[in-house]
């Protein structure tokens, strides 16, 4: 390999960090190694190890900066649709309808790679504590509201998460149909939130800019 070209350091940084962040989306979160890494950043093995120097650190970055967008992207999404069975429905659908197998493989690498790296397990529960948040406001929001029967919507969250895992791990192997994943949790929500069957089945409805709410 020809010898990478002169880059400010925190250029450099920055780009070898993203590279790793796009082989972690393209290849799996195994895939990052120092070798790999540098593979994909054109640069060599000993200038990955220069600026990212502790590998555990470097995957539980790459982790995060795989996965933590998606957070905001659809705390977003949801933003839009009006009141909380709207929102929760919006939120289940883009969750299991296939588009986000990519960030799916990191997620599940993260778990298992995670049990042999304090510090990627670490970043996993802090991504994991956002994703509980975001859902336990929109199951709060209908339990305010009287929309959802709900007593404790921390709890309500961290079941509808582990079930979103669940089954987006199972649909990575291809068991199942991968169609039938929101309809089949939609059901199983219902019950969880006290709602009367088919209210979250119901086929997405497009949002207009009069139902946008702030």
């Amino acid at each position: 390999m020809s010898r990478a070209p002169r880059k400010p350091p925190a250029e450099r940084r920055a780009e070898i960090a993203e590279a790793a962040r796009e082989l972690a989306l393209a290849d799996g979160l195994a895939a990052v190694t120092m070798r790999g890494v540098a593979s994909r950043a054109g640069v060599t093995p000993a200038l990955v190890a220069h600026y990212h120097p502790v590998m555990d650190e470097l995957v539980a970055a790459t982790f995060a900066a795989a996965v933590a967008p998606e957070v905001a992207e659809v705390r977003a999404l949801v933003a839009v649709e009006r009141g909380p069975i709207a929102r929760m429905a919006a939120l289940l659908r883009t969750l299991l309808d296939g588009s986000r197998d990519d960030v799916t493989t990191v997620w599940v690498e993260a778990f298992a790679l995670g049990r042999r790296s304090e510090r990627l397990a670490e970043t996993v529960r802090e991504q994991m504590d956002a994703w509980q948040t975001l859902i336990q406001e929109v199951v709060a929001e209908g339990a305010d509201s009287g929309a959802f029967a709900v007593a404790d919507p921390a709890a309500v969250a961290w079941q509808l998460l582990g079930s979103i895992d669940g089954l987006n791990a199972q649909g990575l192997v291809r068991w199942g149909a991968a169609g039938d994943r929101y309809p089949l949790l939609a059901h199983a929500a219902e019950g969880m939130l006290g709602l009367a069957r088919g209210m979250l089945a119901a086929p997405a409805a497009p949002a207009s800019p009069a139902a946008v709410e702030g």
